[in-house]
């Protein structure tokens, strides 16, 4: 029954991910959906830190598993440092694990 939570959630989490990055990739040229994902992902998984086992299988491991990317974050960081664009590459990486990490810790304070 698990899995079944983890499929669902996951379900969920992939196509939001692919359509907020694709949205905000209109308007910024700096990578900034991937980064608003995995902060918001952070910020979920602080959130369920202390749920049910269902509801960390549907939420924490399915939806932000699968909405938050650490591929998609990897990537965009070595394509600003192919394109010698190393201010937003580093302005991504401070950014990104900076915002991450009080995300998740906000998420735990508030649950």
């Amino acid at each position: 029954m698990t899995a079944l939570y983890v499929i669902i959630g996951a379900a969920i989490g992939a196509p939001s991910r692919f359509l907020l990055d694709q949205y905000l990739r209109r308007y910024i040229k700096y990578p900034l959906g991937i980064t608003v994902i995995n902060v918001l992902g952070s910020f979920v998984i602080g959130l369920n830190i202390n749920s049910t086992d269902n509801i960390q299988a549907l939420v924490s491991i399915g939806f932000a598993g699968a909405f938050t990317t650490w591929s998609t974050f990897i990537l965009d960081l070595y394509l600003a440092f192919e394109l010698k664009q190393y201010k937003n590459a580093a302005i991504n990486l401070v950014l990104s694990l900076t915002l991450g990490l009080c995300a998740v810790w906000l998420g735990m304070d508030l649950a």
